[in-house]
């Protein structure tokens, strides 16, 4: 796997499990019993805490990453015709 091809697999994974963090601990104003306020949405999250998404988004990206590395460098996986 050359560099440009595992930074793209880097980033295409990194946004797959950014998008599966995402609802995850989120709570709507009335689930948490707090009113919306003048110009939000019904169903925006309370606290969303995306920089922690974030970071929990790229320590399983780096596992994954380097599954998928090692699957590529160990011929186990064959990528070519």
């Amino acid at each position: 796997m050359s560099w440009v091809s595992g930074i793209v697999v880097y980033l295409i994974l990194w946004w797959l499990v950014f998008f599966v963090t995402l609802p995850f601990g989120v709570r709507a104003p009335h689930e948490a019993g707090e009113t919306v306020q003048a110009g939000n949405a019904d169903g925006a999250p309370v606290r969303p805490r995306l920089w922690l998404k974030a970071g929990v988004t790229t320590v399983i990206t780096a596992i994954l990453w380097g599954v998928a590395y090692w699957l590529v460098a160990s011929d186990l996986i064959s990528f070519r015709g």
